[in-house]
């Protein structure tokens, strides 16, 4: 199976044209989230304020860096438990966002929103944690420093290596797969 290359924005078209089990490389920017921001992000959209960054064409990444070492722009840098993140999904979604990075499955409603908007899931190998941060070459707080490894971050990679785990259709891997290695 071919490796495929995306530059961040991507387009609605980009992501419906991929399809569960493609393994995707990110390059350009992404952004950092988990509950918190995510409660605070729903708050200013339920307000009609602003977001700390304009999601039209985005991927969010769920994550909490670890202290970057020396050398590098973040420490071990691995996705966290993604349904935390479901019931704020799909008024984020609504606002153009396009990807979301993280582990485990979404829910209906998330499935659901993501084939009404043109959304994909992309998977990352949380075991991989440290490898995968040496593909961000640059991080940059953009809101709540309060929150600290939570906080909202504006990442630079190169070559982020991703699967496609749930398409703009609605085709899951966590459905599909499964049932090929069960025993009988």
């Amino acid at each position: 199976m071919a490796v495929l290359s995306l530059t961040t924005p991507v387009t609605e078209e980009q992501m419906r044209s991929l399809r569960a089990g493609d393994r995707v490389l990110l390059s350009g920017t992404i952004y950092t989230g988990r509950d918190a921001a995510h409660k605070r992000m729903i708050a200013l959209l339920q307000e009609g304020k602003p977001l700390p960054f304009d999601p039209r064409g985005q991927i969010l990444y769920y994550v909490g860096p670890a202290p970057a070492k020396p050398g590098f722009a973040v420490g071990s840098a691995g996705p966290t438990t993604s349904y935390r993140m479901d019931s704020y999904t799909p008024p984020l979604l609504a606002q153009g966002l396009r990807g979301m990075i993280g582990k485990g499955r979404r829910s209906p409603q998330v499935v659901d929103a993501m084939k009404a908007y043109g959304a994909v899931y992309f998977g990352a190998v949380g075991g991989a944690a440290a490898l995968i941060s040496r593909r961000i070459v640059d991080a940059e707080l953009v809101a709540w420093p309060d929150l600290g490894t939570e906080a909202v971050h504006r990442f630079t990679v190169k070559d982020f290596p991703v699967t496609v785990v749930i398409d703009s259709l609605g085709n899951s891997l966590y459905e599909t797969e499964p049932p090929k290695y069960r025993r009988d």
